[in-house]
């Protein structure tokens, strides 16, 4: 017992110590790109954000993954964040898209995510509800008949029990 508790203290001292090896040795600004909307149709204006290049700094967007291409981000009063913005190009198919910013000081670079999904377009209605495929749930809308298929259920399953109860006595049918 007592060798096991070693055993297992040690191998977690070695897990620790390698995730202490693997930590960056710099002591550099980490952050995100915040994309909002993340979700967006074609045609919709994007707005990015990132606290990375400081509380003035500026940087370069790339959104060209999309079909958008550069843009600018510039500081802002927000949280010392620099905030860009880009429009979707009514081309772009749906899809996950990579938006990059690149600052200007320091060359650190950070990505974020845009999904593009499908728009409806002007006076067309979305698909809702269900199929009618004549295939369903056990429920209809008559509730005599859902009585008498659970009967019926009961009946050939009582009825299943009894043969195989006199089959197992070895009585003959």
């Amino acid at each position: 017992m007592r060798r096991t508790a070693r055993l297992l203290t040690g191998t977690a001292l070695v897990v620790a110590a390698a995730g202490l090896a693997v930590a960056p040795a710099y002591g550099g600004a980490t952050g995100s790109l915040d994309v909002y909307p993340s979700s967006a149709a074609a045609g919709a204006q994007v707005t990015v954000n990132t606290a990375v290049c400081g509380a003035k700094g500026t940087a370069v967007g790339d959104a060209s993954s999309v079909g958008a291409g550069p843009f600018t981000l510039a500081p802002s009063t927000h949280e010392g964040e620099a905030i860009g913005q880009f429009q979707v190009p009514s081309s772009a198919q749906p899809g996950t898209y990579e938006i990059v910013a690149k600052c200007a000081e320091g060359n650190r670079q950070v990505t974020g995510d845009l999904v593009v999904a499908l728009a409806p377009a002007a006076g067309q209605l979305q698909p809702h509800g269900s199929v009618k495929t004549g295939v369903g749930g056990a429920f209809g809308s008559d509730p005599a008949q859902t009585a008498a298929g659970v009967a019926a259920l009961a009946v050939a399953a009582a009825g299943g029990t009894w043969l195989l109860h006199r089959r197992a006595r070895g009585d003959v049918i």
